[in-house]
């Protein structure tokens, strides 16, 4: 049972892992010449294929339980909201630094707490409303507010950064809600099915005319597999046998990577403050989730 525990752990682990060295990949591809829809087509067009592939390839895929054209229909509707975390984060990119836009996107860790709030009444504790104040703290530190003039700050980037959180915080709060009864890599298909959507929807109103395919080879395969591929599979088979909140924990570990990758590979400055956010963010998860298992117990 324990070795059980451990290998979900890991897995979780890998997941967030994946997720953290996406936001890099993105800035590198913008430096590179390409623009947020091409960025964006790339990895959801490539993913979708290889998740449909893995289905098809999957025994008794025909007739899951809990597969009805309503469950799809809810999870798609539900997966807009993941391809307007993308378009959203990654405008956020573009505009400010890696190790800044992570934290902005961390944000979903509180608003969680106000949709559980909001939508199943449930009051937050005392313990959870001091983690989200920790939060705001280690956020305003991260962000380098206190480090940068008014003239520093990218007003569009934070605006892109925040609206993604929001964005996020719906995915995630959909993807635990939504035809829980479907099999993981077939709910993880159909909400990718309906974020590919609003990229088209984006693309209509962005299409200058011309797409440079060279990102499908590039860019768009690494995307695909640390975006769409790899996270919803390892997070499937992993958040079961480590549990919601030791799974959410170490899932938190993609907030470092997303920075250590930011500091080695696009030699962003990283000044001691912003550490220092960054563990009072984690210790506010941990805060957080810790009181969820209390709660079970």
């Amino acid at each position: 049972m324990r070795k059980s525990i451990y290998w979900g752990v890991f897995l979780v682990f890998l997941g967030a892992c994946s997720y953290g060295v996406l936001a890099t990949i993105v800035k590198v591809a913008y430096n590179n010449g390409f623009n947020t829809l091409e960025i964006t087509f790339s990895q959801f067009a490539i993913g979708w294929i290889a998740l449909l592939v893995i289905l098809l390839m999957t025994k008794n895929n025909s007739s899951p339980v809990g597969s009805n054209l309503q469950s799809k229909r809810k999870l798609m509707i539900a997966g807009t909201s993941m391809g307007l975390t993308s378009v959203l984060y990654y405008l956020c990119v573009k505009n400010i630094d890696v190790s800044i836009a992570i934290v902005l996107l961390m944000q979903s860790t509180w608003m969680g707490v106000i949709v559980e709030w909001l939508i199943e009444r449930k009051t937050p504790s005392r313990q959870k409303i001091i983690a989200a104040i920790v939060v705001l703290i280690g956020t305003a530190l991260s962000a380098k507010i206190f480090n940068s003039t008014y003239e520093e700050l990218n007003g569009l980037g934070f605006l892109f950064g925040f609206l993604a959180s929001i964005s996020y915080t719906i995915t995630v709060y959909a993807s635990g809600k939504v035809a829980l009864k479907m099999p993981a890599l077939h709910r993880s298909f159909w909400m990718l099915s309906g974020g590919f959507v609003i990229i088209f929807i984006y693309g209509l109103f962005t299409f200058s005319g011309t797409f440079n395919t060279d990102i499908l080879v590039s860019y768009g395969i690494p995307l695909a597999l640390f975006g769409t591929v790899l996270p919803p599979i390892l997070f499937a088979y992993g958040m079961p046998s480590a549990g919601t909140a030791a799974g959410t924990i170490v899932g938190a570990v993609e907030l470092p990577i997303s920075v250590i990758m930011a500091y080695f590979i696009l030699n962003e400055n990283v000044i001691p403050t912003q550490w220092i956010g960054i563990l009072l963010i984690l210790l506010a998860v941990v805060l957080m989730n810790y009181q969820k298992k209390s709660s079970i117990n």
